[in-house]
């Protein structure tokens, strides 16, 4: 039986993967019915842990145990249900004040580990003597750390005119600037293909056995 339903799981991740892949061709009724399954599995599944491994261990049994030490849980318990009412015609005016509530707070502390984690990084790693490294190699990286950092800053200063030297700084921001998107959108690629890679691997080994697992 458990035989069965393991080749039975993969005849259907074969099916889905190759049902995804269609879409390359056309949008079509098989890319559609995997497209909406995996949208309501997901779903699903995201109700459940929600439910298990969110409000259960972090309010109904702290709450069970001891409700007078952790009655503040029920402050976003009841945001929670407030927003909930989003669902109901004449109701969904109070879900604006727990979402509002809630991109606030969000964004606060986003915006505080952004401070601490890029800007303040950022400024401590250019503030070093790159001639303190151990090889030619970490050197040249961290000079083009500082340079790159400041020719970047000021390609975004707009006060004064990008002309003469200025301009030439900022030239030189651009192109570090254009380095750099390229390297991100090089590594989204190179994830991409690494995905791509997997259901190659599970469509030519685990499905068809063409080469080994």
């Amino acid at each position: 039986m458990v035989h069965f339903f393991n080749i039975l799981g993969i005849w259907l991740g074969a099916y889905f993967t190759l049902a995804i892949f269609s879409f390359l061709y056309k949008d079509n009724p098989f890319y559609k019915v995997a497209e909406q399954i995996f949208v309501g599995l997901s779903a699903g599944y995201w109700f459940i842990y929600t439910i298990y491994s969110i409000l259960i261990p972090n309010l109904f049994n702290p709450l069970k145990a001891d409700f007078g030490a952790n009655w503040i849980k029920l402050v976003p318990a009841v945001l929670g249900v407030m927003m909930l009412l989003r669902l109901l015609p004449k109701g969904n005016w109070i879900s604006r004040y727990p979402i509002a509530f809630s991109i606030g707070t969000t964004s606060g502390l986003a915006f505080m580990k952004f401070v601490k984690s890029d800007v303040i990084k950022q400024l401590t790693a250019t503030m070093i003597n790159p001639f303190a490294a151990g090889n030619w190699i970490d050197v040249i990286g961290q000079i083009l750390l500082v340079v790159g950092t400041i020719t970047g800053v000021i390609y975004f200063y707009f006060s004064k005119k990008h002309e003469g030297a200025f301009g030439t700084t900022a030239k030189i921001g651009i192109y570090f600037l254009m380095v750099s998107f390229g390297a991100a959108f090089g590594y989204t690629a190179m994830a991409r293909i690494s995905l791509l890679i997997g259901r190659l691997q599970f469509l030519l080994g685990d499905w068809l056995g063409i080469i080994p697992h």
